[in-house]
């Protein structure tokens, strides 16, 4: 299941090609990346992915695709459109970004919600939900949830696990980062400081999997 600092990629905002940027987000401790890139003809796209797959396989990492088709691996992300119902893969997750969408979720093992900060990447898009709308809407997922959205410091971090994401997912924060490696290894660490331990699950969702971890009582 992804969780901690998890990275999308977008090749047009990479300082250096995006084998090199992945490479420098793993050595910072990122452990899980989507490959987007949608506008790569599918050869093309799944070659990136077989040069991906390796630099994260090396450090017990995974590459999700962005988009139904899994080129070649077994885990994809699909956009809240659709397709309905997701593929049977070894994992799949979705982007969601209210209510309604969650509902819609079936089998699927986590999703995003979005955006919850404004965001360089995507400007104008939202409303934003901020921290209390991420919670609100984590509180009612039926599966683990992970921030996305304008998240940029540790501070920001913080915030999104405490509102009871499993972890935070970046794309400027690292692309654009004129050293990925320090940017990546920042962003873990705060998250690392952030996660409350142990964790243990509250309640079991619809699929039979825990969506939310809290604290041991005391803790």
């Amino acid at each position: 299941m992804p969780s901690g600092l998890v990275v999308l990629t977008d090749r047009w905002q990479a300082r250096r090609p995006l084998p090199e940027v992945v490479a420098a987000a793993v050595a910072g401790g990122v452990r899980w990346v989507v490959l987007r890139e949608k506008d790569l003809p599918r050869a093309e796209r799944a070659a990136l992915a077989a040069a991906l797959r390796p630099l994260l396989a090396e450090a017990g990492g995974s590459l999700i695709v962005a988009g139904p088709d899994p080129l070649d691996g077994d885990a994809v992300h699909l956009p809240s459109a659709g397709p309905y119902p997701p593929p049977t893969l070894g994992l799949v997750g979705r982007s969601c970004h209210d209510r309604a969408e969650l509902a819609r979720l079936t089998t699927e093992d986590y999703a995003t919600l979005s955006p919850v900060f404004p965001s360089r990447t995507k400007p104008g898009y939202g409303p934003p939900l901020h921290p209390d709308g991420l919670a609100e809407l984590i509180q009612a997922s039926p599966v683990p949830i992970l921030a996305l959205g304008g998240i940029d410091t540790p501070d920001q971090v913080h915030t999104c696990v405490e509102a009871g994401a499993l972890g935070v997912a970046v794309l400027g924060a690292v692309m654009r980062a004129e050293d990925p490696t320090q940017a990546a290894a920042t962003l873990t660490e705060a998250f690392r400081a952030a996660s409350p331990r142990p964790l243990t699950p509250t309640s079991t969702n619809p699929h039979g999997r825990p969506p939310t971890a809290t604290r041991e009582e005391g803790q």
